[in-house]
């Protein structure tokens, strides 16, 4: 029989659960030549004593993985990509008082952009243990026509991560593969007991996708410092107490406030006079936001020829939804009027389209 080539697909494997798995799986369909790949970053040197576990402890539980599969492990370094695409831009919006959006340019700059440029053509697939699908949808009129490539929610919607991957571009998702994307988290854990696999019970990931185990605030005073400023209720000017730094904080907060009396949360922050203000839980319908515009506007597909009259709006990752009209400004501006109020509305958080379960797209609030 002649030797068929199988195609190459590379593997992003970070250690933990979920893409050990979906290496797992694509090792079990018998069709690709695998090779797997842990990226290491450059906070993970420069900032790991502010951890609970060194970046080796991934590391350690990848080759576990790999070496159980025969699949080969490549460590590519990627510090200065993190630095200048993702964590310089963090830095620069969080001086400007804004809330970035680091997992986000993540995926679309490092794990489908950079890293893919590092490893060239010959790999004709990249696939993650991300909870998202891809689908290739024909052209009705003409089978001539490259299919177009939806982002799809996974069905598990607590752990769906198309808020995070919302812009990756027709090129990247064709390329794309999710494994684990048809599963829900208990399926995965469920699969990694059953293949025994060494990072069967490690626990989920909380933290930024370039911090790995560093606490954001750790990460945000080891950068900016602190800075000592007044809170004060934004609607009777009072002052409750004081903070250590208004980019400490994102507008809609609960946690942190240290204020008795709550539930107090974060409505505005005034970046020249150091004030951060806030508002009583019993009085957030009148800093709660209707309607804003996004900049920077990116459509996975393309832009309709003409906008529907409703669409579902994700204002930060998780399983909520507000409905919203949609209307176009100019160069990539759109106005976004929410169905109902939202008190967590922020200058640089991403706004993210839905249309039912596909991600269509999104842009940064302005």
């Amino acid at each position: 029989m002649p030797n068929v080539t199988r195609p190459k697909v590379a593997v992003l494997l970070s250690g933990g659960v979920d893409s050990s798995v979906a290496l797992s799986l694509l090792h079990a369909e018998n069709r690709y030549d695998l090779c797997a790949f842990y990226l290491k970053i450059w906070l993970e040197d420069e900032l790991a004593y502010l951890g609970d576990c060194p970046w080796e402890d991934d590391l350690r539980y990848a080759r576990e993985v790999t070496d159980s599969l025969g699949i080969p492990l490549k460590v590519i370094p990627m510090q200065s990509e993190y630095l200048s695409k993702v964590v310089a831009e963090a830095l620069t919006e969080l001086r400007q008082g804004h809330t970035p959006s680091p997992d986000i340019w993540c995926n679309e700059r490092i794990k489908f952009g950079s890293f893919v440029d590092v490893i060239g053509p010959e790999y004709e697939k990249i696939a993650s243990g991300h909870y998202a699908q891809v689908e290739a949808i024909d052209s009705a009129i003409d089978s001539s026509i490259s299919p177009k490539f939806y982002l799809k929610q996974a069905p598990d919607p607590i752990k769906d991560q198309t808020y995070f991957l919302s812009r990756l571009s027709q090129a990247q998702l064709s390329r794309i593969l999710f494994p684990i994307g048809h599963m829900s988290k208990q399926e995965v854990r469920a699969k990694a007991q059953e293949l025994n696999l060494a990072t069967q019970s490690r626990k989920d990931s909380q933290g930024i996708c370039f911090l790995g185990k560093i606490h954001y605030r750790d990460f945000v005073k080891f950068h900016l410092g602190e800075k000592k400023g007044e809170i004060k209720d934004i609607n009777s000017g009072k002052i409750l107490g004081t903070h250590q730094g208004v980019w400490f904080h994102t507008v809609g907060q609960r946690q942190g406030l240290g204020l008795g009396g709550g539930p107090w949360y974060v409505a505005k922050k005034a970046l020249n006079e150091n004030i951060l203000y806030v508002s009583h839980g019993d009085d957030l319908q009148t800093v709660s936001r209707t309607r804003f515009e996004v900049a920077e506007f990116h459509w996975i597909p393309e832009i309709p020829s003409s906008l529907k009259e409703f669409y579902d709006i994700k204002l930060r990752h998780g399983p909520h939804c507000v409905r919203a009209k949609l209307k176009e400004i100019c160069d990539g501006r759109f106005e976004i009027e929410l169905v109902e109020g939202d008190p967590g509305v922020a200058p640089g958080q991403s706004a993210i389209i839905y249309d039912g379960p596909y991600c269509l797209g999104g842009g940064y609030i302005i």
